[in-house]
């Protein structure tokens, strides 16, 4: 069962390809101010994750792995005989692409990762764990919406806060509990994304308003010497939406750059 997805064609007959990929209770409908912008200088590629957007959910009774969410991305990638294509992240996207490198890093040229999680601090960690005690008995649009403002509290996080969840509230309470389940394995997973030696260029491009997430990229970039990192002020954890035209301007010179 494959992946709901959308192609668009570039308006310069470019050959390269920027895939797409949203967070966790989004769809591919997040990144509506990226597509008309790069569909200028690329071939684009969006997809929805399972049980997110219109792609289906898995079978009752699935439970959901890295691998196989991984897995969903290249098979899309293959039925468009895409052999290699630049990424563009947010959030668990970011992680997914992150993972990507691990087994296919043959069909990836360039990230850039806005929102990205390369670790979860004392917040994050408790919030994760009153979601695990909480996710039998209260709904879970609940549960998300409290996540949401925790993760983009300021006023002007209204906009991404409030599309985030009108997106999570298209998916189903089980759907929900299987990717929380995904996300409870997440510390083992981003420990080796850090510890990779990584030599693909990436951009990290954060909100300096990203409270959660931006010191561990800040930290990480040191090290990483095929990594940058580009902070943009008014902006949180939905860099994409609270700051468009910088952060699509931002990714295009990297795309661009040899």
């Amino acid at each position: 069962m494959m992946l709901h997805y959308t192609k668009f064609r570039s308006l310069n007959n470019s050959g390269k390809w920027i895939t797409f990929v949203h967070g966790a209770g989004g769809s591919s409908s997040i990144w509506y101010n990226q597509v008309r912008f790069f569909k200028k200088y690329f071939n684009v590629l969006l997809v929805d994750l399972r049980g997110h957007g219109k792609s289906k959910a898995s079978p009752d009774g699935t439970e959901y792995t890295f691998d196989n969410v991984i897995n969903d991305l290249v098979e899309v990638l293959d039925y468009n005989k895409i052999k290699k294509s630049h990424f563009v992240g947010i959030s668990l996207g970011s992680i997914l692409i992150q993972k990507m490198l691990f087994s296919h890093e043959e069909r990836v040229e360039k990230i850039g990762l806005g929102g990205a999680i390369l670790n979860l601090n004392i917040q994050s960690k408790i919030m994760m764990f009153l979601g695990k005690l909480t996710q039998s008995i209260l709904p879970f649009i609940w549960i998300y919406t409290f996540f949401a403002y925790i993760v983009m509290p300021y006023k002007n996080h209204r906009k991404s806060r409030s599309l985030f969840i009108k997106e999570a509230k298209k998916i189903s309470h089980n759907e929900f509990k299987r990717w929380y389940r995904l996300t409870n394995k997440i510390l083992p997973l981003l420990a080796k994304i850090r510890a990779y030696n990584v030599k693909t260029p990436i951009l990290y491009i954060m909100g300096r308003q990203d409270y959660m997430f931006l010191r561990f990229v800040k930290k990480i970039v040191k090290f990483h010497k095929s990594s940058r990192l580009v902070t943009l002020q008014n902006s949180g954890h939905v860099v994409n939406v609270d700051q468009p035209d910088k952060f699509n301007n931002e990714l295009l010179n990297f795309f661009l750059k040899d």
